[in-house]
């Protein structure tokens, strides 16, 4: 499966698109460090990202031995996989290589939906998830780096910190990511003020829309709950999760067969459930590409999307990636 033409077509004819910044990084110095964090999460919302973290990880542990029989429709199965498609490429197309990385340019109605179907992932709102992304790249797997599995050593125990750090550990700490400085671009945008700020109802709506649609289609109070179980919990928790490793493992395990300057890899086993994320060696050595899996039999849904939207005229500018611009990120790793 191949997710798009080696170099971008002419852009439609069409009004001109919203664009963030290409690299809203590319000319920051790496120093000082000094404002990476401007205020702490106040006491309310931080012991929601407590329950948002372990509750949908329970409902994960426990949907292991349910599925075997016990509560799980085909309309589950459909929604589950509905709404993990919808939320996962809000994250990865949208919140990852248009808003944080600017891999194309959107229209107004396709980027004010990018923002909801991310912020319905429920991995924070819009301004907090890119800060904290650009605040990686610029940092990765240095100090600074909000959660790289190398920041405590290269010891086997200092090891298994990391991998717990860099998958969750980091989003128990209260020091917010300075996003004057990472996200201005999102501060002037009034759409993605409004999105922000709508964080709360838009997580209200994902995971209230799964048992609506159960109860509706199956009229019983039973339809809702199993919906609320499979489509709403146990889907926040596997979105949470494969987010999340793309931080731990594809920053510990994998191949390296990119110039990226850090210790990224790329871990096969995730690309599907990852939406492509899990190429995540060529994405740290480019970071603004629109496509991560470009190597033979490198699936990437997140790609195949973004060429979806091109096609229907609704992004433009797409920033694929080149022969040559392949070739010097092989020569650099083979250095």
């Amino acid at each position: 499966m191949t997710s798009g033409p080696a170099s971008p077509p002419a852009a439609p004819r069409v009004a001109p698109p919203a664009e963030p910044p290409a690299d809203p990084l590319a000319d920051r110095p790496a120093a000082p460090q000094d404002d990476l964090s401007d205020h702490e999460r106040h006491i309310a919302p931080h012991v929601m990202v407590y329950v948002f973290a372990f509750v949908p990880f329970l409902a994960l542990i426990a949907a292991v031995p349910l599925v075997w029989g016990w509560g799980l429709s085909w309309l589950d199965v459909g929604l589950t996989a509905g709404f993990y498609a919808l939320t996962m490429l809000g994250v990865t197309v949208g919140f990852h290589r248009y808003f944080t990385h600017g891999a194309f340019r959107a229209r107004r109605g396709l980027r004010i939906a990018l923002g909801v179907a991310g912020s319905m992932a429920v991995q924070g709102p819009i301004r907090h998830w890119v800060a904290d992304h650009r605040r990686h790249h610029l940092f990765a797997d240095k100090e600074g780096d909000p959660h790289s599995p190398w920041a405590f050593g290269t010891s086997p125990a200092a090891l298994a910190r990391g991998f717990w750090h860099a998958h969750m550990g980091w989003i128990f700490e209260r020091s917010l990511t300075n996003q004057q400085r990472f996200t201005p671009d999102l501060i002037a945008d009034p759409d993605m003020r409004f999105v922000h700020r709508a964080f709360t109802w838009l997580t209200v709506a994902s995971l209230a829309a799964p048992p609506l649609i159960g109860g509706l289609v199956t009229w019983s109070w039973w339809g809702a709950v199993t919906a609320f179980f499979w489509a709403s919990l146990v889907r926040v928790g596997l979105t949470h999760h494969v987010a999340w490793s793309t931080n731990s493992i594809c920053h510990l395990v994998g191949e390296r067969p990119w110039g990226a300057r850090d210790r990224s890899t790329n871990v096969w086993l995730l690309a599907i459930p990852s939406m492509g994320e899990s190429w995540h060696n060529l994405h740290h050595a480019d970071p603004t590409s629109a496509r991560h899996g470009v190597g033979r039999g490198q699936i990437d849904i997140s790609a195949r999307t973004i060429w979806l939207f091109e096609k229907l005229g609704w992004v433009s500018h797409v920033k694929w990636p080149t022969e040559r611009r392949l070739g010097k990120l092989a020569a650099r790793a083979a250095q």
